[in-house]
């Protein structure tokens, strides 16, 4: 079950900084860009550390608080929320 769950975190990282850096490269020749909304629905399921990756990689939406306050809050909720399945499915 564990293996699953690595699995899917691995997925949804990816995807959090793909999108982030989709959406920069949109932004930068002027395209069709992701609404907010999604990439930070992306975040919430999981796909954070990667969001956060993309964010400050790409240099993409570094002067939204949503993003720079709420990516780092999300980021520690979903460490606890791995260490405490990590803990629970190991013992």
């Amino acid at each position: 079950m564990l293996h699953y769950y690595a699995l899917f975190l691995l997925i949804m990282n990816s995807l959090g900084f793909l999108t982030m850096w989709l959406d920069k490269r949109a932004a930068r020749k002027g395209l069709r860009r992701s609404p907010e909304a999604s990439l930070m629905a992306i975040a919430l399921l999981c796909g954070c550390f990667g969001s956060y990756l993309g964010m400050r990689l790409c240099r993409h939406k570094t002067r939204h608080k949503l993003f720079s306050v709420g990516l780092p809050i999300l980021m520690l909720i979903h460490t606890a929320v791995f260490v405490y399945t990590c803990l629970y499915f190991l013992s």
